[in-house]
């Protein structure tokens, strides 16, 4: 039986990967995010449940954006490794809720875990992720400030 969402906030950033699964964020301050999912035919696997990446993005996505909500100084972050255990099929509506275990000036430690909508724990994920102010990426540097990713063009060789 589904559950009532809280209202969707907006994401403090645009990735247009996640805006294109359908994932929102319910929850985001303090060391916490909350994101949840309504699954749909495309986010499935072979067996009808919901694709392992989807869950991992889930995991991986709320953990960043608890970690993000750690950092006053309002700084992106990178995955730098996640470890996934997967209990259960995970069907229907999702939850993925995280928090920072421990942070550090260039670091946060994360634990998430995603729910069902009968609120059985289908996986669960640690992962560390360091703070970045800016990421070099083939002939451009992009950096994050506030809402939306600027990217300013590298000068010609």
């Amino acid at each position: 039986m589904p559950h009532k969402k809280p209202p969707t906030l907006q994401f403090p950033v645009k990735v247009p990967f996640v805006e294109s699964l359908g994932i929102e964020l319910h929850g985001f301050g303090d060391g916490h995010a909350d994101l949840r999912i309504d699954l749909d035919a495309s986010h499935l696997n072979t067996w009808d449940v919901a694709h392992g990446g989807v869950v991992m993005t889930m995991l991986d996505v709320s953990m960043a954006m608890a970690a993000r909500s750690a950092n006053p100084h309002g700084t992106g972050v990178a995955t730098i490794e996640m470890k996934t255990s997967f209990m259960r099929p995970a069907e229907h509506q999702l939850r993925a809720v995280a928090k920072v275990l421990h942070k550090t000036t260039t670091m946060a430690f994360c634990e998430a875990s995603l729910f069902d909508d009968e609120g059985k724990l289908c996986a669960n994920a640690t992962g560390t992720f360091k703070y970045l102010r800016a990421l070099p990426a083939r002939g451009r540097v992009t950096t994050q400030t506030g809402p939306a990713s600027v990217k300013t063009p590298a000068a010609p060789d």
